[in-house]
């Protein structure tokens, strides 16, 4: 939260923190390689991201009477660790790879969306920093392993 500049009492009075839309994500900590004494890296984080922009549904269904935008940032931003579930839980190489390919392209559209309701003025530019960042992590990471699936011969 300092890195932006914010206090925490500007982050309460505008209900941020309550939502968890400022500073309960990954942001400036960088990806970390998947270690199996820690857990799979991707799942983990897409989940905590799903659990952000539900949260930021949430907030802009009640607090800014926003249905129609939030809607299809709830339905592409929770679908990234749905479909990283279906790709570890894949019956193949390749269905591991196709889920992992769908991820992708729904972080893509949950980027899209994110940056919508910004330019629009539905959230602020402290939470969308914020939750900007962790999406873009996700891009890599699981870009990176479509990459490297995409060079196996399955």
């Amino acid at each position: 939260m300092l890195e932006l500049g914010i206090r925490n009492e500007e982050l309460t009075a505008y209900g941020l923190t309550d939502y968890g839309l400022i500073g309960s994500g990954t942001e400036g900590k960088g990806i970390r390689v998947m270690n199996n004494d820690e857990g799979n890296v991707v799942q983990e984080r897409s989940y905590a991201f799903a659990l952000r922009i539900v949260k930021m549904y949430k907030w802009l269904c009640e607090e800014k009477r926003e249905f129609v935008l939030s809607k299809q940032l709830l339905r592409s931003g929770t679908s990234i660790g749905a479909n990283v579930e279906e790709a570890i839980g894949g019956m193949s190489g390749k269905d591991f790879s196709a889920k992992m390919g769908i991820a992708y392209k729904e972080a893509r559209e949950t980027h899209y969306w994110l940056r919508l309701m910004h330019d629009s003025e539905f959230i602020t530019e402290a939470a969308f920093e914020s939750i900007l960042c962790d999406c873009e992590e996700l891009l890599k990471l699981i870009g990176s392993i479509c990459k490297t699936m995409k060079g196996r011969d399955f």
